[in-house]
């Protein structure tokens, strides 16, 4: 055991000083990814469903509407995460106290993940058979049963996987957020690391965050497969 601290002393110097802000940093940013996910899937999924009722052809067609929201989601992506969080600043400031932190930081994430999911949302449930969902209606069913026992129910493999690449999208988010005050792995890595010439602490981060990934993609190939049929 004193071997293997000796050796992590040798190639790792600064991280062995600070195992309890890297342990933190970790939490910070599964924190970061968890809450905005949650919060921003079931508003993205919402808003996924409404673009395809209310489409060309759609069970619920309203054009208007429909042309409202994807003109929100087109500006919305169009705007740069960093550009984003200053815009949002004085929201955030209201709603959470504060601009600072993991807290204040998923006001900016959580909008920033919406449009990306809502329109991925959109496309994997585009890819439902258009007869089945023909089939519900000529039997008689409901705008809410064919939403939930075709939309949802058929598109649940499709959902996951994007579901899953958004996710990995907001994990690339909260590095950006850490940078500018939000905590997380992404400040580590350049507050601490980056800044002050300790190399190795950008490594672990980077490590860490791609590790994050790494078990988010096998999550999501797990729940495609049973999912899948």
């Amino acid at each position: 055991m004193n071997r293997v601290l000796e050796y992590l002393e040798t190639i790792a110097p600064n991280v062995v000083d600070i195992p309890d802000r890297i342990l933190e940093s970790t939490w910070q940013t599964i924190y970061m990814t968890l809450i905005a996910a949650l919060i921003a899937g079931t508003i993205g999924i919402a808003i996924g469903v409404i673009l395809v009722v209310t489409n060309k052809r759609g069970i619920l067609e309203k054009l208007k509407l429909y042309n409202k929201l994807e003109q929100v989601i087109n500006t919305s992506r169009s705007v740069p995460f960093i550009i984003m969080m200053a815009l949002l600043a004085p929201i955030t400031r209201s709603i959470v106290g504060t601009t600072i932190g993991t807290t204040a930081a998923l006001v900016p994430l959580i909008a920033g993940i919406i449009p990306f999911y809502s329109r991925q949302v959109e496309n994997a449930l585009l890819e439902v058979d258009p007869g089945i969902v023909e089939a519900a209606q000529s039997m008689g069913s409901s705008p809410l049963e064919i939403i939930f026992g075709v939309y949802l129910k058929e598109g649940l493999p499709s959902l996951v996987r994007v579901s899953a690449v958004s996710i990995i999208n907001l994990i690339g988010l909260t590095t950006m957020a850490g940078v500018v005050g939000g905590g997380g792995l992404g400040d580590l890595a350049i507050a601490r690391g980056y800044n002050r010439y300790q190399m190795d602490i950008t490594i672990v981060s980077t490590l860490l965050i791609m590790l994050i990934v790494f078990v988010t993609q096998w999550i999501g190939r797990v729940l495609i497969r049973k999912t899948s049929h």
